[in-house]
Order: structure tokens, then sequence, then C-alpha cells
């Protein structure tokens, strides 16, 4: 139950700073949240981004195929304009409050408690892949510059059985501290 209700309070305290919480609280917000513990954003899986240039590239192709050499430049502008919004639509925001630890995606502009992670969960964060020993960690977002991968390790919401994921973070220590575990 307490997970239970570690999610329901993530939930109302993400929403009430928005995807972009450096802005401050929403103005539509009737209570001011707490602020988030930590946050960061993590941009497209690279599978989605050569999948999108894929895309650009075959519709530019169709569409001088179609209507010959000169309809292509009047697609350009459309065809990477749609590009980039799903580039821009799927950025990812870890977030970690005071309740728990989620993955928001921009598009959907709110966070689902099924995705949320209770902080209570948490079992402990290491630096690096997740040792043996671990059950098979889920990835979540990809490498960037500057960031360095940890493992976390938790409990399923029943509290049944241990499950863990890898993220890459852009500070380690400020991630586990905010997720009130030590990092190893």
């Amino acid at each position: 139950m307490r997970a239970l209700r570690e999610r329901d309070r993530h939930a109302v305290q993400v929403g009430g700073h928005g995807f972009f919480p450096g802005r401050g609280p929403r103005r539509a917000a009737t209570v001011t949240p707490a602020p988030l513990r930590y946050w960061q954003y993590d941009p497209a899986r690279s599978w989605l981004v050569v999948a999108v240039l894929l895309s650009v590239a075959a519709w530019l192709g169709l569409a001088a195929w179609v209507g010959g050499p000169g309809s292509v430049a009047a697609e350009v502008p459309l065809a990477v304009l749609l590009g980039v919004a799903v580039l821009v639509l799927s950025t990812t925001r870890l977030t970690v409050s005071d309740s728990g630890l989620s993955f928001d995606v921009a598009g959907l502009r709110r966070t689902s408690s099924v995705h949320v992670v209770a902080r209570s969960l948490v079992q402990e964060v290491r630096r690096g892949r997740p040792p043996e020993g671990w059950p098979k960690g889920k990835r979540r977002g990809g490498w960037w510059p500057g960031r360095t991968r940890v493992a976390v390790r938790h409990l399923s919401t029943d509290g049944a059985d241990e499950q863990a994921f890898t993220a890459w973070v852009r500070d380690p220590e400020a991630f586990a501290e905010a997720l009130g575990r030590p990092l190893h």
C-alpha cells in the first residue's frame, strides 16, 4: 500500500512542475509542489534517430519519384519539420521526486503512475553495469556525452520480486542521494 501511495504522490508532485521543471511550478497548479530532487532530459534513442532519418529520406525519394526532382524542394521543409517534431516529442525526462522516480515522455505531457518506482522500493544504486546476481535490468535512456551509467535495484510494486534498470545520468552521486541510497 505504501508503494501505491508513493506512486500517486509522485504523479501529483511531478504534474505540478510540467515537462520543464527548471521553469518552476505550472501556473495552473493550485498548490505549489515541492521542488524535484533530481531531473534530467534524455534525447531520443539512436535507433529512433536512424528511423527518422530513413523515413525522411524515403519521403523525399518518393516525392522525387512521383513528382520529379522539382517537387523535392517543396517537400523538404515539411519532411524535416515532422522528423524534428518526432525527435523532440520522443525526448524523455528522468525525474526523482520526494516519493518516487519515473521516466516521462515529452509527447505524453503527463506522468503515468504505471511507470513509477516508489523511493521506498529502491534497494541499491551502483555506478556501472548491474553486478552478477542482480535481475536482468531494463535499459532506460541512452549514452550521451558527460553521462555515467548507473544501475538501480528495486522491488516490484507488490514487494515480491527484485527488478533492476540502468540509466545514464549526468551526476551519479546526486542521483543516488535523491533516491536516498549511497552510491556503490
